[in-house]
């Protein structure tokens, strides 16, 4: 690395043990996982006017149910589950998984494992009856349990389920906002997973330093990237950005096969989870050697993300963070819209995206106040003088009582340069 600049002490991060489950140690305990959150979404339940949540969103899904088939099941809409203030969960599972979890997730009445099939968006028309079939089913669950003449809250679902549920005269309302309140504060398990999360970035990013050199192109640090994450356990790897030289600015937020040159700018956002537990973690480099444009940049995103952090405490209000960025006109935007996700905090989980969310467009005029066991991403982008490169910096902070802890360790303090000439 370059330079002596020190970043600020904060609170010591949350455990990160290792993945396996052991009797020496207190680790994460799964059981107790399964009740804090199952409570969580009974509780948010309980304070809204809902008198159940049907859900196809995955992350809801896990979150109530503990039960997952794998990133397969993402952007299908196969899955589904219905949360009643009187009942237990119960998932409609994808064919034979229903079978499976009676016989390996005991913590749902095999009788709440059932299986369901509702078109796989749209390959199965809604003609042939499995979308009717399926709101019946559901209907007569809410009318044995009283609870018929309730709004229902839905997530996620595609149009003939929603059209198809109003047929069935069945008052629909939204449950992701219901499902983000349950999700909003960690328990100690879920805070220990994003920790072991980004433990596990953090030594990939050991790997692309000495990766990173002039020829290597953007694709194989990202094939790197992916191999290492799914060695140490990871369950998803959901996307990498690799983005470097000219390619810098403006963001592009994806990778090519691009040749790394000497003296280039690179910049990396890795996303992936354990445990279904997201890591959102950009870091900056330069390659061999830097110039002072390159130096300065990072100087000032440095600068912008370490004053956010310091205001993550409980009791501070989102908007503080937001006013303390700067406004995308003085870095090259015409409005917040066209720079959105450049100076921008996003709440971390199952999800990628959960509360808080942090940015001037639109923490100015809704902002929400921060509390302990908040855990959320913080990023800042600040192009170069150069016109071409710039640098990218994110940290994961939990809200402690005593103050912010950051969860992403590798060395961001100042500009790194790899493998210097």
């Amino acid at each position: 690395m370059t330079g002596e600049r020190m970043t600020p002490a904060y609170g010591s991060p949350p455990p990160s043990p290792g993945r396996m489950g052991v009797d020496f140690e207190k680790r994460v305990d799964f059981d107790r996982l399964r009740r804090y959150r199952l409570a969580r979404a009974k509780a948010a339940l309980e304070a809204s006017d809902l008198g159940a949540l049907l859900l196809f969103d995955v992350n809801n899904i896990r979150y109530v149910s503990a039960t997952m088939i794998g990133e397969w099941a993402r952007d299908k809409v196969a899955r589904y589950t219905l949360l009643t203030r009187t009942g237990d969960p119960i998932v409609w599972d994808f064919g034979s998984a229903a079978k499976h979890h009676k016989l390996f997730a005991p913590w749902i009445a095999p009788q709440d494992s059932r299986a369901g099939m509702l078109g796989l968006r749209g390959a199965v028309a809604p003609d042939a009856g499995l979308v009717t079939a399926a709101v019946a089913e559901i209907k007569s669950i809410l009318f044995e349990q009283g609870l018929a003449g309730s709004p229902l809250g839905v997530d996620i679902a595609e149009t003939p389920m929603f059209l198809e549920l109003q047929r069935a005269g069945l008052e629909v309302r939204d449950a992701q906002q219901v499902m983000l309140d349950a999700r909003l504060i960690k328990s100690p398990d879920e805070l220990m997973l994003l920790s072991t999360a980004a433990a596990m970035v953090d030594g990939v990013y050991q790997d692309i330093t000495e990766a990173l050199k002039p020829g290597v192109r953007e694709n194989e640090i990202v094939a790197l990237a992916n191999k290492r994450l799914y060695e140490m356990g990871s369950d998803d790897v959901e996307a990498i950005n690799a983005v470097s030289g000219e390619r810098c600015n403006p963001h592009p937020h994806n990778f090519t096969d691009r040749m790394v040159r000497p003296g280039d700018q690179v910049y990396f956002d890795i996303i992936q989870s354990y445990n279904g537990y997201r890591t959102c973690y950009y870091r900056t480099f330069a390659v061999g050697r830097s110039t002072p444009a390159q130096r300065d940049a990072y100087t000032k995103a440095r600068e912008w993300i370490d004053a956010a952090i310091e205001l993550a405490r409980p009791g501070v209000t989102t908007d503080q963070i937001a006013r303390l960025w700067p406004a995308a006109t003085e870095f090259g935007f015409e409005n917040e819209m066209a720079a959105f996700g450049l100076q921008f905090g996003h709440g971390l989980g199952l999800g990628l995206h959960e509360r808080p969310s942090i940015s001037r467009l639109n923490s100015l005029e809704h902002p929400i106040e921060l509390a302990e066991g908040m855990v959320f991403a913080l990023e800042t982008y600040c192009p170069a003088s150069d016109g071409r490169s710039a640098a990218r910096i994110e940290e994961e902070v939990v809200v402690t009582a005593d103050g912010p802890a950051v969860l992403t360790l590798f060395p961001a303090e100042t500009l790194f340069v790899t493998n210097p000439y």
